[in-house]
Order: structure tokens, then sequence, then C-alpha cells
């Protein structure tokens, strides 16, 4: 059982403990940021009678991705697959045999970065086209629902999409001094 107000100590060693997580965890800052911006909108909300009964639940707090991640892939992907050079080409002029080419090319070495840098899982595990129930509750960020939706759940439908969740990153580590806005460096022969 937890005290309802800790001593001062217990309280430094509170702060202690989420500085170093939220410092480390954006998904755990993303929470606390969430908590101080609820607790902001509740202090304002209380100033007045009027605010009170029209105050609404508050939005959830948008966290910001670093593109450190992000850059790191694109770079990957240029290296093993020309990904940038293919996708910033104007493919319209060349005949549909040679995109196909081109486009294999690309298709293996993504395919080979997916496979080398992550483990991905479908999220569900029926067959496309299988019948399903959504229960209430069910995981509306693993899940979207398209077509009619009409109601609450349980709602019945077919898989037209299995999902993709990643299970495990593997990015290479990289040295303090690699620029990852560089994903491609020019080239120049001599």
């Amino acid at each position: 059982m937890k005290p309802k107000n800790p001593h001062f100590f217990s309280r430094i060693g509170i702060a202690i403990a989420c500085f170093f997580k939220i410092i480390g965890n954006s998904e755990f800052a993303g929470g606390v940021q969430a908590l101080r911006l609820a607790e902001r909108q509740r202090k304002k909300a209380n100033g007045t009678a009027a605010a009170t009964a029209a105050a609404k639940p508050a939005a959830p707090a948008l966290k910001e991705a670093a593109p450190d991640g992000a850059l790191q892939l694109l770079g990957l992907l240029q290296r093993e697959a020309r990904f940038i050079d293919f996708i910033q080409e104007d493919v319209a002029a060349y005949p549909d045999a040679d995109v196909g080419a081109a486009a294999r090319l690309v298709h293996e070495g993504c395919r080979k970065v997916l496979v080398d840098n992550f483990s991905i899982d479908p999220v569900r595990e029926e067959d496309e086209g299988s019948a399903i129930t959504l229960p209430e509750g069910f995981d509306a960020a693993a899940i979207r629902i398209t077509g009619n939706v009409v109601g609450e759940p349980p709602f019945n439908g077919h898989i037209t999409h299995r999902g993709w969740r990643v299970v495990e990153t593997r990015l290479p580590k990289l040295s303090g001094s690699h620029d990852l806005h560089i994903v491609a460096p020019a080239e120049v022969e001599l």
C-alpha cells in the first residue's frame, strides 16, 4: 500500500528515479507529460464553475518521434537497395520491363534490410479472408476496422490484412561522429 503523501526524502528518491526513467524511456516521458498536461487542465477547469461544467477529457499528448532511427533505416535501405535512387527516379519514361527489373533489385535489398534488422510478426494469426469477432475492448491500435462501422462491439467481420508488428529491432550501433542526415554520401570517381 503506497502512502498518500510521501515524506520529503521519499519524494527526492521518487524524483531522481523518475528523472532517469524519463531520460531513458520516451514512452514513460510521454506518460508523465500527459499527466502534467491533465493536471494543468484540471487546475484551469477548477478555476471557474463554467469551465468545470464545460470541461472535456484531455486529448492524449502527442509525442515527437526521434528522427535518428528513421534516418538510419533510410540509410540502410539506400545502401542495400538503392531505395532513394529508385524513388527519386521518374520511371514514367522507362518501359515496364525495365521498371520491373529495377523493382526486383530494390525489393531484394529492402527485404534484406528488414530481415537483418527487424523481427516482424503478423498482428493476427488467422488467414486473410477468415471470419472473426472483435470483442468489446479489442486493441484499436492493433486492429483498424474498415467498412460500415455501426454500433458498439462485438463486431463480426473478415480479415483483409493480418497486419505487422515489430517484435525486435537490431539496428547497427553507430559511432558518435556518424552524421545520420547523410543517408548516402556523394560518390566521386578518380
